[in-house]
């Protein structure tokens, strides 16, 4: 099941954390891997369950993210696409993960991103129900250092070109921070790919946000709490620059 805090709060924002634990299944053991694995970022995005608590009490938002591992299965991808349940991740062979039959991937669809994604839908009807307008801040992020490049960026906001309020963000972000250290579609683009916002948003017709955040910047408590602070202050300012309540 999906850990949800602050459940039903009255903030236009809904966060997200596709990737924000690493548990494991009881049943499927360490899927062959060292525990140190478990540490890097092929298993979760570092930092991310610590940042959406702060955001979630400072913007009294709703979180909403997963507790399993993205080694399990991918919660940002369509379940039926094979990249769902990685065999192999930068670089990392995930024994568990290869030669899965058509009955084990579905058991893992069944106990992990089905249901992760019904609680996500579960909460965007509570808070339509109640007449609450929301804003969708989907919360990653991402290894400094890939393929031998190290990333410069701090923060990169990901979106489809139809997005006012990640294009208020971006322009906040690097107004503060300035262009060299805030990405547009970088690291990642969202592209066809992603699932969790085009299906939850994009569905919906909702606004939205993909935020990245270099994890060296979240890797203790501290670094968690100063990004949060800054988050938390332009995330609103941004909703007002985009036009909406």
């Amino acid at each position: 099941m999906a850990i949800v805090l602050n459940p039903g709060a009255a903030s236009p924002f809904l966060l997200l954390g596709d990737h924000a634990g690493r548990e494991i299944p009881l049943a499927l053991g360490d899927l062959g891997l060292p525990a140190a694995e478990f540490n890097r970022h092929i298993a979760w995005d570092i930092g991310v369950a610590g940042l959406g608590a702060r955001l979630s009490q400072a913007l009294d938002a709703a979180f909403l993210r997963q507790r399993f591992s993205r080694l399990v299965i991918d919660c940002n991808r369509d379940p039926a696409r094979p990249d769902a349940i990685p065999e192999v991740s930068d670089g990392a062979v995930i024994p568990g993960n290869r030669g899965l039959s058509a009955a084990a991937r579905e058991a893992r669809v069944a106990e992990v991103a089905r249901p992760y994604h019904a609680a996500i839908a579960a909460e965007l009807d509570a808070r339509a129900a109640h007449g609450l307008g929301t804003t969708l801040v989907s919360l990653h992020s991402f290894t400094p250092r890939m393929n031998g490049f190290d990333r410069p960026w701090r923060f990169g906001v990901l979106h489809a070109g139809d997005s006012p309020y990640s294009r208020a963000v971006l322009a906040r972000l690097r107004g503060e921070l300035g262009e060299a250290l805030v990405g547009d579609n970088q690291p990642y683009r969202m592209d066809e790919v992603d699932f969790t916002i085009p299906v939850h948003a994009g569905g919906r017709g909702l606004d939205y946000l993909e935020l990245e955040v270099r994890q060296d910047l979240l890797a203790d408590p501290a670094g968690q709490a100063e990004i949060a602070e800054v988050v938390a202050r332009l995330l609103p300012a941004a909703l007002a620059d985009a036009g909406q309540p």
